[in-house]
C-alpha cells in the first residue's frame, strides 16, 4: 500500500472515531476566516473611501478661488461666490488671543485691541514687529515701506513667500496678515517717509510708532518728528553682521554701547538736543570679523545705480535672518506691554558687567564684615548682579544713576539676603551703615523713598515664593 493511501485511510478512521470534535474544530477555522475576512474587506472599504474623499477635497479646493474677508472678518460683498458670511465675533477673537489676555488681564488686552500701531520698515525687524502685533490683536496696524520683496530678504521676513517675490512689501504682509487674524485692520502705504508726506504717514494719533528704517538719516528724521510730536517711538538699532541672541536686549539711546549705528544715531540726536527718552532695541555683541558685502567690479563706477534710492547705500552688511526677528519680536513684546500697561515692566538699560558685579560682590563683603562683622556672605556674584541690575536697574534708590554705587543692608538688624538688600552710592551707604539701630528709616528718608524700597523687596519675595511653589 502506497503512503498516499495509507494516509487517507488513517484520517479516515480518526474522523470515525471523533466526529463531534473534527465538526467544532472545522466551524472555529471557518468562522476564523470569515471573521479576518470580514475585517479586512472593511478596512480595505474604509481606505478607499478616504482616499475619494481626499480627491474630492483636493478637487474642490483646485476648483474653489480663496475666501475674501473684510476686515471685521465677514465675507466680502463683492465675492462671486454666493456663500453665506462668515462672522468672525467677539467670542472667537477673545479664544483666539486668549493666552494673551492670561497673562495681561482683560483690562490689559483690551487696551491691546483698542490700540494704533504704525510700523516704519517692512524689512526683517519691521515685518516681524508688525506680525507679532498683529497675532496680539492690535485693532489698527499702519504699514510703511517702499520697498519690494527680493529673493535675499526671504532668510528674514516674516511672512513672505517665493511668490511675493517682486511684489510691494506691504502688500505682501497685508494679504498674508488676512489669513491670520482678519479682524485686524492693516493698511498698507507703499511710500517712502519724508518731510512732505511725513505728517499724513504718521497721522491718526498713533499710540506707538516703530522705526525699522536701514538709513540713518530717514530714523533721525522720524525719531525727531516723533519727539517733537511726542508721540512714543521705539527705534530699531544694527541687526546686520550680528550673530549673538543672548546680546539683544532693550534701553534708552542714552544708554546704549557697543552698537555702531546706535552711537551714530546717539551722536546725531544729541545734536539735536535730543539726549534720552527714546528706547531702542540693540545688540551689545561686538562687530568683528564681519564687514560690508562688496560690489562686483563691473557695478562700482555705477553704485548709485545699485542703491534702493539715492543716498541709500548700494553696499550692505549680512544678515543672520534670525537675529532681525528677535529684534522684531523684542521691539513687538516691548510696546505690547507698554500698552497693556504691565506691572513693573522696567528693561535693563545694560547687561554682562560681570567686572562690575565682581567688584560689587567684593565690596560688599568688606562691608560686611566691617560694619557688621560678618565673616561670610550669604551672596555672590551672581547674586550682585541679579540686585543691582534686576530689583534697583543699575541706580541709587536714592539719587538715581552714579559712578560709584554699592549695595548694603537695608534693615541693619536682619542679615543680607535678596529682601534685606538695597542700591545706594557708596557715601549714601556709609551713611546709612552708621545709622543708629533705632533709626525710624521712614521718617529719615521719608515716605517716597521708604514706599519705593519697601514694596520692591515685597516684590521680590511674592516673586520668589511664586517661583518656588512652582518648581
Amino acid at each position: 500500500m502506497s503512503f498516499i493511501e495509507r494516509f487517507t485511510d488513517s484520517v479516515g478512521q480518526f474522523f470515525e472515531k471523533h466526529p463531534n470534535s473534527v465538526q467544532l474544530t472545522l466551524t472555529a477555522v471557518a468562522a476564523s476566516a470569515l471573521t479576518a475576512t470580514s475585517i479586512m474587506s472593511y478596512q480595505s472599504s474604509q481606505r478607499r473611501s478616504r482616499a475619494r474623499s481626499l480627491k474630492d477635497e483636493l478637487k474642490e479646493a483646485e476648483e474653489r478661488h480663496i475666501i475674501d474677508l473684510t476686515p471685521v472678518g465677514t465675507v466680502n460683498q463683492g465675492s462671486h461666490y454666493n456663500l453665506p458670511p462668515i462672522i468672525f465675533d467677539d467670542k472667537l477673537i477673545e479664544e483666539q488671543l486668549s493666552k494673551n489676555t492670561a497673562l495681561l488681564g482683560e483690562e490689559g488686552a483690551r487696551k491691546v485691541r483698542e490700540s494704533f500701531v504704525v510700523v516704519v520698515g517692512a524689512g526683517g525687524v519691521g515685518s516681524w514687529a508688525a506680525l507679532m502685533l498683529m497675532r496680539s490683536g492690535v485693532q489698527r496696524i499702519r504699514i510703511i515701506d517702499f520697498d519690494q520683496v527680493t529673493l535675499s530678504s526671504l532668510n528674514r521676513h516674516a511672512v513672505a513667500t517665493l511668490e511675493d517675490v517682486g511684489t510691494p512689501k506691504v502688500r505682501c504682509i497685508k494679504n498674508h496678515f488676512k489669513e491670520i487674524a482678519p479682524f485686524v485692520q492693516v493698511e498698507d502705504c507703499i511710500d517712502l517717509l519724508n518731510a512732505d508726506n511725513v505728517d499724513e504717514l504718521l497721522g491718526g494719533n498713533p499710540d506707538y510708532v516703530v522705526d525699522a528704517i536701514d538709513n540713518i538719516n530717514t530714523k533721525i528724521d522720524l525719531i525727531k518728528y516723533c519727539y517733537d510730536k511726542k508721540l512714543q517711538v521705539i527705534s530699531s538699532m544694527g541687526a546686520g553682521a550680528k550673530a549673538d541672541p543672548s546680546r539683544i536686549q532693550i534701553a534708552d539711546i542714552s544708554e546704549t554701547f557697543e552698537d555702531p549705528l546706535a552711537r551714530a544715531v546717539r551722536r546725531k540726536l544729541k545734536k539735536m538736543g535730543i539726549l534720552h527718552g527714546v528706547p531702542v532695541a540693540y545688540s551689545t555683541e561686538k562687530p568683528h570679523h564681519v564687514k560690508l558685502l562688496p560690489l562686483e567690479e563691473e557695478k562700482i563706477e555705477d553704485r548709485d545705480e545699485f542703491s534702493a534710492l539715492p543716498d541709500f547705500r548700494a553696499r550692505i552688511l549680512p544678515v543672520l535672518g534670525t537675529i532681525p526677528s528677535m529684534f522684531g519680536m523684542a521691539i513687538a513684546t516691548y510696546i505690547i506691554l507698554r500698552l497693556a500697561e504691565y506691572p513693573d515692566f522696567n528693561p535693563l538699560p545694560i547687561k554682562l558687567r560681570d567686572g562690575l558685579y565682581i567688584r560689587m560682590h567684593r565690596e560688599l563683603m568688606i562691608r560686611e564684615t566691617k560694619s557688621f562683622n560678618e565673616k561670610i556672605c550669604p551672596l555672590d556674584a551672581r547674586d550682585v548682579g541679579y540686585i543691582f541690575e534686576e530689583m534697583w536697574h543699575g541706580k541709587s534708590v536714592i539719587s538715581g544713576p552714579d559712578d560709584k554705587l554699592a549695595l548694603t543692608r537695608w534693615i541693619k538688624t536682619e542679615p543680607l539676603s535678596h529682601f534685606n538688600t538695597i542700591c545706594l552710592t557708596r557715601t549714601e551707604a556709609n551713611i546709612h551703615d552708621k545709622l543708629p539701630d533705632s533709626t525710624n528709616l521712614e521718617d529719615f528718608y521719608g515716605q517716597e523713598i521708604y514706599s519705593r524700597i519697601v514694596k520692591r523687596l515685597d516684590d521680590e519675595r511674592r516673586i520668589q515664593n511664586v517661583w518656588n511653589n512652582v518648581l
